[in-house]
């Protein structure tokens, strides 16, 4: 598998990068909606949360990068079995996704910064905070968060089911372009 993307395939830079972030908005969803019933007393109440930003913050880092790693190395051409529309949509449902996960981290580190502290990831470093101390802006950011998140999982699991679908009833090479499988149909040599 080659580093950068060809004209069939992702190469390993985006294919790492997608499921290292899948595993990531999955991971943060689950213990966003774990730790917010913590009660006073469990020893995880000081831990979760800041695993969960430190996480948050690296995501958006990873994020990032991989928006610019789709100049350096633009995605491959679209199956040849898509229709027009499914081709719009699943260009359209990738840059929503992005939008989302840049506004999920947008708002948590609102909620993080909102008493006017740095936020620290995992102790390596802190995130200045820029907007000062602001009253009511960490519900205010709290309640985007929340929103943004259900969206992002809802519409991310429909974009795997949707690949599934790909790989199962179309029986196209959707699926296994990003799990580094051998592509069923024979193909040009990919060109550098």
């Amino acid at each position: 598998m080659k580093w950068r993307n060809t004209r069939s395939r992702w190469g390993i830079v985006s294919v790492g990068l997608h499921w290292l972030m899948a595993l990531a908005v999955i991971g943060l969803f689950a213990v966003g909606l774990y730790m917010v019933d913590l009660g006073y007393m469990d020893p995880l109440r000081n831990v979760l949360p800041d695993w969960h930003r430190s996480i948050g913050l690296l995501l958006g880092a990873a994020l990032v990068l991989r928006l610019l790693w789709r100049f350096v190395s633009p995605p491959p051409a679209p199956v040849p079995e898509h229709t027009r529309m499914e081709h719009l949509s699943a260009h359209a449902v990738h840059w929503l996704m992005y939008g989302l996960m840049l506004a999920m981290v947008v708002s948590g580190y609102l909620i993080s910064s909102a008493d006017g502290r740095e936020v620290a990831v995992f102790d390596w470093f802190s995130v200045p905070a820029l907007t000062g101390n602001v009253q009511g802006m960490e519900d205010l950011a709290g309640d985007w968060h929340r929103w943004l998140g259900w969206t992002l999982v809802i519409l991310a699991g429909l974009h795997g089911l949707a690949a599934l679908k790909h790989h199962f009833w179309d029986r196209d090479d959707t699926l296994r372009r990003m799990l580094c499988m051998k592509l069923r149909q024979s193909r040009s040599p990919d060109r550098q």
